[in-house]
């Protein structure tokens, strides 16, 4: 006897390799169809059966299911041999198919009546039927083509509507079709009264949001589209809305809304490393809603050695809680600029709205920046009004898109008569394509620009952060975290002579990526980032080139890039590690 410790391998070793192992009890070969018929017909027999029992009924019903097979896709006259050799341990079945003529749509009867006949939507279903006099007849496509009639009935509000006659007849010997189809749609419903908590968001906040009233047409997408608007303003863990069509009266339905609150605080930690800015670790804290008029706030904490940072959002709506928003803030920043470290602080207002695709901006913010320079301390400070217009129109996932072209450009300004201790103007436009012409090819490109434009005499008087650096994983990959900009020499106090990057007044850095896809989660890259952060008349083209592997998640790729300096003497690989969409 074996003892119960033995028994478990042996009853594994079963389970993962029975069913592999075992072979069929009944083969069929199937001879005469190819295509769709010959797919039609696998389908219908099904599995092979796994039982003696399963086997004698599969014999018997083989020729009945291969003439209703055949019969969905409009061969009625079709013959069918089947010879069975009875030899242990596997049945063979061989079928000789003769599909004959298929049967041919002769007469279609497709009639509406009701508030469908006024409806365009049901025009557009009519030019897009499926079959036509003259055709092979399709039962599939007719049973297709009926449900879609009854459930765009129900999306647009004809809650009474019947089919009064739905049928296909059918002539074998004379090789016809008749198709009927007959929808009375009744007359359409109107929305109702919105019931809703007061309690859980105000008026004046939602009414923003929908986009239907009482005594417009009923249209179940307007009502999808009001619901993914609330869920998106992350006030709400979820939401339902709902026709109350059974109390619906005199073709009026009410409509439920129904808002389950989102969590009132929410956290989250991250821990990561980069070659940029090495190992960090950070910490956000967001209340989805402060209080009944939709306020939220934001506060981020992260910290690096190359680049700590603070900063609280707050977000107020204003006219509409997701197109157009005031948002009042606050940052505080250590970061390392070439040679210079600055620290940066800053309190901001900005108003933004959505329109057509566009974002637009328009913001005041104030900022103290102090560094050190050639051993003297500065320390500025800025007022700088500002607008900014951004679009992405994209193709495919939002992490992982096939196409998109995104833009942004922003411009601010700042005077010294205006709160400012320099006169500034500083404009940055960026962009970013992706196209996928033939998979598994994939390519991107991105392009940045930037403009610091101040008096002669003051270039030494821009903070760094308003002035321009490349490099890291964002900019030309190969050289450091902001370690491209124009260069000063010095001799220090021992006589030697340095040379500082103290970045540039103009940005110019271009990218260019190609991706090949081996499967839907893992592809290939190789590219190539050129450009340069310099003072005007002063362009030296730095060029980094490398290759690197993705693994598509669901918050985005996972990149892990190697790239180095090809333009420099000695050049060093640098290791590259992001995650997210490139869009």
């Amino acid at each position: 006897m074996l003892r119960p410790a033995r028994l478990l391998p042996l009853a594994l070793l079963w389970l993962l390799h029975g069913p592999v192992l075992a072979e069929p009890l009944l083969e069929i070969s199937l001879k005469g169809l190819d295509g769709e018929l010959e797919k039609n017909a696998l389908a219908w027999l099904g599995a092979p059966p796994e039982t003696p029992q399963e086997r004698l009924l599969s014999i018997v019903s083989i020729e009945q299911d291969l003439e209703r097979s055949l019969q969905a896709l409009g061969y009625y006259n079709s013959e069918i041999e089947v010879e069975i050799q009875r030899t242990e341990p596997v049945w063979q079945a061989r079928v000789v198919v003769d599909p004959g003529e298929p049967v041919r749509v002769r007469h279609i009867s497709v009639q509406f009546k009701g508030g469908v006949t006024q409806d365009e939507v049901f025009d557009q279903l009519l030019s897009e039927m499926p079959f036509s006099r003259g055709d092979v007849l399709h039962h599939g496509e007719f049973d297709t083509f009926r449900s879609r009639v009854l459930a765009l009935g129900l999306r647009r509000g004809y809650f009474d509507g019947v089919l009064t006659l739905s049928r296909v007849e059918v002539e074998p010997l004379g090789g016809t079709a008749d198709i009927f189809l007959h929808y009375d749609s009744g007359e359409r419903y109107l929305f109702g009264s919105l019931d809703y908590d007061h309690e859980q968001i105000m008026s004046p906040l939602l009414e923003p949001l929908r986009n239907f009233q009482a005594g417009d047409y009923y249209d179940q997408a307007k009502l999808q589209q009001f619901q993914s608007a609330l869920q998106r303003t992350g006030y709400f863990s979820s939401v339902l809305v709902r026709p109350e069509t059974e109390i619906a009266e005199n073709t009026i339905v009410p409509i439920s809304l129904v808002l389950f609150p989102a969590e009132r605080h929410r956290f989250n930690v991250g821990v990561g490393f980069s070659t940029d800015t090495e190992e960090r670790f950070s910490v956000t804290w967001r209340t989805p809603r402060v209080n009944r008029y939709g306020h939220r706030q934001e506060t981020r904490l992260q910290y690096s050695r190359i680049n700590p940072s603070g900063r609280f959002t707050y977000t107020i709506p204003l006219k509409h809680p997701l197109d157009d928003v005031l948002q009042l803030s606050a940052r505080l920043e250590d970061n390392e600029f070439g040679d210079l470290d600055s620290r940066q602080q800053e309190l901001g207002v900005r108003r933004e709205t959505s329109r057509g695709g566009w974002v637009r901006g328009l913001s005041l913010r104030g900022l103290n920046e102090s560094w050190r320079l050639l051993g003297e301390d500065k320390e500025n400070s800025y007022l700088l009004p500002g607008v900014s217009f951004s679009r992405r129109d994209r193709t495919g996932s939002a992490v992982n898109p096939r196409g998109g072209f995104g833009q942004v450009y922003q411009i601010e300004a700042g005077g010294e008569d205006l709160g400012s201790d320099i006169d500034l103007l500083r404009a940055t436009a960026n962009f970013r394509v992706i196209a996928t012409p033939l998979h598994p090819h994939r390519f991107v490109g991105k392009l940045d620009l930037g403009a610091a434009l101040v008096a002669d005499g003051d270039e030494d008087e821009l903070a760094p952060s308003l002035g321009y650096f490349a490099g890291g994983s964002q900019s030309i990959r190969g050289y450091g975290y902001q370690s491209i900009g124009n260069e000063i020499e010095i001799t220090d106090e021992k006589g030697v002579e340095k040379s500082l990057v103290v970045g540039g007044t103009r940005l110019l850095v271009a990218s260019l990526e190609y991706q090949y896809a081996f499967t839907d989660a893992w592809r290939g890259a190789v590219f190539v980032d050129g450009g340069d952060a310099f003072d005007e008349g002063n362009f030296d083209m730095n060029v980094g080139a490398g290759f690197g592997i993705h693994y598509v998640t669901a918050v985005g790729a996972i990149r892990l890039e190697i790239a180095n300096p090809v333009t420099e003497d000695d050049p060093k690989w640098r290791f590259h590690l992001a995650v997210g969409a490139e869009f």
